[in-house]
């Protein structure tokens, strides 16, 4: 713990208590608190419209009281959370940085280019989670881009190596039809034509109703797959000791927190090659990418790991490596530099 230092107030979804998975207002704030920093957090408001009108309100009233906004920017609905909440801090003269989220945040700027200008040529610095992030911005001529990798605790997640006899999948993302969770279905249902004892546990809340898609598909292809639903940090970390290998089946992507961890704890992943994903992941050297909506490459990766035991070893340690740059130990000076 250090002394305090400036006053924070920090916006975004904080509905981990209400079924959702934890985002970054609840992960990065917490550990910027722990850190010394003085810090306000909203909002856990359900309701998006009560939501957003407590995010506007809390800026409203704190202005004065705070040295600079965080706000958590997706290129979803959520971007308007973003766009009206730093449009009233430069009224009210409030320094503010955003912090990037979501891989589909490139489609953002082209789809709403002027008040993607308003909002993020005003910001003190706009922070990328991912290169990719920063290079889609650059792109499109923004300059003041700031690179921190999300954060893990490194000692909270042990390494091991697997027996690989067969695939035992897991993924683990929230319900929604931007991940693609479907895909993991039929990726199961071949590899149980190669592998009759093949296992897939899928972790994580619903959201768009793709649970219950995947229920029913899984039902229909009478395919023994285990639903979880939300899991702690903890328990999920527990469970992933009995898998051996880590599927991500989005169709969008930044640099998600579940592969890090997947990354960390020793399994190998086999990914879709979108968004962010190639840089996080280098194909074939800590991991491996493939065709996103395509099950035969999938489930050609999958018999590599299985197969090829030195492969595996040679990823799932070229992966632990990679994510130990990751660790709050080394980020927190990112955030310092960026603060202060």
């Amino acid at each position: 713990m250090i002394k305090k230092r400036k006053k924070i107030l920090y916006l975004g979804n904080k509905l981990s208590a209400k079924g959702s998975n934890l985002t970054g207002v609840e992960i990065l704030g917490e550990q910027l608190k722990h850190h010394g920093y003085e810090l306000i957090s909203v909002s856990d408001v359900s309701n998006k419209l009560l939501r957003l009108m407590h995010m506007l309100f809390t800026v409203i009233l704190k202005a004065k009281k705070v040295d600079v906004l965080l706000v958590d920017t997706y290129s979803t609905a959520n971007f308007w959370y973003a766009y009206l909440s730093t449009k009233i801090a430069r009224f009210l003269k409030l320094p503010y940085i955003c912090i990037l989220h979501g891989g589909d945040l490139p489609n953002r700027l082209i789809k709403s280019p002027k008040r993607c200008e308003e909002m993020f040529t005003n910001a003190k610095t706009n922070v990328a989670p991912s290169t990719y992030l920063i290079s889609a911005f650059e792109k499109q001529g923004y300059k003041k881009l700031t690179f921190i990798p999300n954060t893990i605790a490194i000692e909270n997640y042990p390494f091991k190596h697997r027996n690989y006899t067969t695939p035992k999948l897991l993924w683990v993302r929230s319900f929604s039809e931007l991940y693609n969770p479907l895909l993991a279905i039929k990726i199961f249902k071949q590899l149980r034509n190669k592998y009759p004892s093949a296992e897939l546990c899928m972790v994580g809340p619903e959201k768009d109703g793709s649970l219950e898609k995947c229920k029913q598909l899984s039902s229909l292809e009478n395919l023994p797959v285990t639903y979880t639903g939300r899991l702690t940090k903890e328990d999920w970390i527990n469970l992933s000791q009995e898998y051996n290998i880590f599927i991500n089946t989005t169709n969008f992507d930044n640099t998600p927190v579940s592969v890090m961890e997947a990354m960390a704890l020793g399994l190998p992943v086999v990914s879709t090659n979108v968004g962010g994903l190639p840089f996080l992941i280098k194909n074939q050297y800590d991991g491996v990418l493939v065709e996103k909506e395509n099950v035969n490459v999938f489930t050609e990766a999958i018999d590599k790991i299985i197969e090829t035991p030195e492969f595996t070893k040679m990823i799932t340690e070229n992966a632990r490596k990679k994510v130990e740059n990751f660790d709050w130990q080394v980020v927190k000076e990112k955030w310092d530099n960026v603060l202060q």
